[in-house]
């Protein structure tokens, strides 16, 4: 992220964009007029663009007030109107609030805005999407990793790439932070048609299980969508594991996608694989027995650059020799699985190959701080929050280090507690060294939830031998995992990765582990 020009949001909408007539949409997408004064206005109104957060309205465009869990988005309509909203469209119990907030101001209703925002987008940017590549990728674990190797490839055939997803959103080389896995259809929308408008030629998405329930990738058929694995998180939304795959599956139909490719490495892939309409291709990095189209031999890593070389095998016999930037196999995973999306959407094999060598230092994945050397250990920030992706990360970096493995870990506040001590019994059980943390403890106590962390440790370590609890300041435990790490120690940073904030008691506090772990390579052994 830190090679480009940063912007605020508005700056991703197309420069210029033709007009819609408001008659049009209301006819098109069945929206009926609050009042007779708001049918009367319909026949002179246009609109230039759309917005369901008032905060980012512009001129001319259409805000869209959506039913939210804690309030009304009908209840910002006098202030998207202030920032220049013509209409509002919301659905029948918005009405009254947006005709109380915003007088004059005409409001159209939908039976459910929210279905319908996605395709109103598309239609009111002039469908974008269909004049990119477009590729998007979901899963619980490994999503950001995918989609940059994706969009460094899809860069490299196409000359740019949009980026959307849980670190950045970006256009050429417009950047901003990224709200959330994935934005709201209209920003995505408006991004796109920037990317149309500057002659970038693809995108590169990320899928949240939230945002395809949410309706939040409606209005485009991806070209490809790419599936990871499924492990236990966001239980608090979907209830149970068969409900999240339930939802990970709406991205798998023809209303959103044309093909699809699906890692099969665990349970969960070769059931979504089955349940898909779209053609399917299946994936396979580890070793096993699941059918699969492709699959990945020879994997080796390097003990001095921390990439992975492997051998990829296709349906015609195909045999690519590529390397993985990262380490471990479950970078070569996701390194596979953008390959075959590449090529799916039509990138040569060679071009893809070269194009991924390339693409390292994702920010907040494997992210090397420092690399080994010259007395150096390595240093390395990593968004692993799940027990499973905490197991896979630290078996990544294992080969990779011939000292101890040192892990500075915690847990969040206000989410699924039953992974708290399964994080603390994963970490005690493959790492040397721990130092454990606090990680975003939300409205709750943060010792209570380090106890939670420390029991499971003690459930493979009763003596708590070579454990550190931190009480003070994240800050203070990746500094202190960088003080013990020897030249031939790693020590890895997990649970935020490329997070800009840390969430205590209601506030959000500006912090990245990154330039954390930076400054204190820097004070021991010097800038690289």
């Amino acid at each position: 992220m830190s090679n480009h020009a940063y912007e605020s949001a508005a700056a991703l909408r197309p420069r210029r964009n033709a007009p819609t007539a408001l008659s049009d949409l209301a006819q098109r997408f069945s929206l009926a007029p609050a009042s007779p004064a708001d049918a009367s206005a319909l026949g002179s109104l246009s609109v230039t663009g759309v917005s369901v957060d008032s905060g980012d309205v512009a001129a001319g465009e259409l805000f869209t007030g959506l039913p939210g869990f804690k309030m009304h988005g009908a209840s910002f309509a006098a202030e998207a109107v202030k920032a220049g909203a013509v209409a509002v469209l919301t659905d029948a119990a918005g009405a009254a609030i947006a005709h109380a907030q915003a007088p004059g101001t005409p409001v159209l209703v939908s039976d459910d805005p929210r279905a319908i925002v996605g395709p109103l987008a598309a239609e009111i940017y002039h469908h974008p999407a269909a004049n990119l590549t477009t590729t998007a990728v979901t899963g619980t674990n490994g999503k950001t990793t995918t989609s940059y190797f994706l969009e460094a490839v899809l860069s490299a055939h196409l000359g740019g790439c949009v980026v959307a997803g849980t670190v950045e959103l970006r256009v050429g080389e417009l950047s901003v932070e990224s709200p959330r896995t994935t934005v709201e259809a209209p920003v995505l929308a408006r991004m796109m048609a920037r990317a149309v408008e500057d002659g970038v030629g693809a995108a590169s998405l990320e899928a949240s299980s939230h945002a395809i329930v949410l309706h939040r990738l409606d209005g485009m058929v991806l070209d490809v969508v790419g599936f990871t694995n499924l492990q236990r998180d966001h239980l608090d939304f979907h209830k149970t594991m068969e409900g999240y795959l339930e939802a990970k599956a709406r991205l798998f139909t023809p209303e959103h996608a044309r093909r699809a490719v699906v890692c099969v490495d665990d349970e969960w892939g070769p059931r979504l694989a089955a349940m898909t309409a779209l053609p399917v291709d299946r994936v396979r990095a580890y070793p096993g027995d699941a059918q699969c189209e492709w699959w990945v031999s020879d994997a080796a890593v390097s003990l001095t650059d921390s990439a992975t070389t492997f051998v990829l095998h296709g349906p015609q016999g195909e045999e690519i020799a590529a390397s993985c930037p990262l380490p471990g196999l479950v970078n070569v995973q996701n390194a596979a699985l953008a390959l075959v999306m590449a090529i799916r959407a039509g990138v040569p094999a060679a071009t893809a190959v070269a194009a991924l060598a390339r693409a390292h230092n994702i920010p907040g994945r494997m992210q090397r701080i420092s690399q080994r050397g010259e007395g150096r250990g390595l240093c390395i920030v990593d968004f692993a929050h799940t027990p499973d992706a905490l197991e896979l990360a630290l078996e990544a970096v294992r080969p990779i280090t011939p000292g101890r493995l040192i892990v500075v870990f915690g847990a969040d506040g206000d989410r699924d507690q039953g992974k708290r001590p399964m994080l603390g019994a994963v970490a005690a059980r493959l790492a040397d060294v721990l130092v454990v943390t606090d990680e975003n403890p939300r409205s709750e106590d943060p010792q209570l939830i380090r106890d939670a962390v420390l029991n499971g440790v003690r459930s493979v370590r009763p003596d708590l031998h070579d454990v550190e609890e931190c009480t003070t300041w994240r800050g203070d435990a990746v500094r202190r995992g960088v003080e013990i790490c020897g030249p031939g120690d790693t020590v890895i940073v997990t649970g935020k990765g490329h997070e800009p904030f840390l969430e205590v008691a209601g506030d959000f506090i500006r912090y990245n582990d990154a330039p954390v772990m930076a400054e204190a390579v820097a004070a021991k052994w010097g800038r690289a």
